[in-house]
């Protein structure tokens, strides 16, 4: 295995929650400051959406995988603003009547009830389109073939060979078909994707081996599983408040998930156990994989 350049990892996850949050928000703020022309409610819908929200996981999992390899926190930030647009893009989608039909995301109306469907749509969209105009500009890597490699990657994650094609699974498939493996893939396309994407990012800034990004796929891999696991256990379980949207939503739809497959208990087991075999892909990085050690904790421990 290749060596693995030093680097100074914050270990106060609570800190470095709160860091990158604060710097997505101001990406956004950059990015998206309202013209002086009709559009600007396009603009108003895509910070509605996008400013002030959410966990910042995406971003977070970015920035401390390009930690590991000395990347530059201007270009690993880049690439975590734009996995963000992705995520916010995806949730924007998923509240419509057409899919979920949700009225309530991170605690405030969503998209579509605060503006209109046809806004909602095209914030939508435009969030996608800057997430890869972001990605592909300079300023992310002095080298364009990293930043096309990067492009490659999160487009396959995005789509139809990755979350799109998941969210289809969902949205389709009979409650009959979903057994544990058919569920497990599902979650893999559906979130998993794009958990992996990140910290795969880290490693492509950092040009890193074929073997260390193994790793840190692998890592990816088990954490995108407990992290559905947790998110189906907070539908069962949660409280409505602190999670910020409706709950209890996968039954009343009839959904199969882990949790109507496996029970709460073997869900949470199941969970621990995929934490554990995700914290053991670190074990190259020696102490310098603890933030993402701690991260994966967070992930089954969260109350939203």
């Amino acid at each position: 295995m290749s060596t693995i350049p030093e680097g100074v990892l914050r270990s106060s996850l609570q800190e470095a929650m709160a860091d990158v949050a604060r710097e997505i928000d101001a990406a956004f703020e950059a990015e998206l400051q309202l013209p002086d022309d009709p559009s600007a409610r396009l603009y108003e819908a895509m910070r509605h959406a996008a400013v002030g929200g959410g966990k910042r996981l995406r971003p977070l999992l970015t920035c401390t995988a390009a930690d590991l390899f000395g990347v530059p926190r201007s270009q690993s930030l880049r690439a975590g603003l734009a996995v963000e647009c992705i995520h916010v893009h995806s949730l924007i989608h998923d509240d419509l009547p057409c899919m979920d039909d949700d009225a309530l995301r991170r605690g405030k109306p969503t998209v579509h009830v605060a503006f209109d469907e046809a806004t909602a749509v095209l914030a939508g969209d435009a969030l996608l389109a800057l997430s890869f105009q972001i990605l592909s500009a300079a300023p992310t890597h002095p080298s364009a073939e990293v930043r096309a490699h990067l492009v490659t990657e999160l487009a396959r994650a995005s789509g139809a060979w990755g979350m799109a094609g998941g969210q289809m699974l969902d949205l389709f498939a009979a409650p009959d078909e979903h057994d544990l493996k058919a569920i497990t893939r599902l979650q893999r396309l559906k979130t998993g994707a794009l958990i992996g994407w990140c910290l795969d990012a880290g490693a492509i800034l950092g040009e890193a081996s074929g073997d260390v990004r193994t790793h840190l796929r692998g890592y990816g891999q088990k954490l995108g599983l407990a992290f559905q696991i947790a998110d189906d256990l907070l539908d069962v379980c949660g409280e409505e408040a602190a999670v910020g949207k409706r709950l209890q939503k996968d039954a009343e739809q009839g959904k199969a998930t882990f949790v109507s497959l496996l029970g709460v208990e073997r869900a949470r087991q199941q969970a621990d156990l995929l934490i554990e075999q995700a914290v053991e892909h670190l074990r190259p990085f020696g102490s310098r994989g603890s933030l993402l050690a701690e991260l994966a904790e967070f992930v089954i421990a969260r109350d939203r």
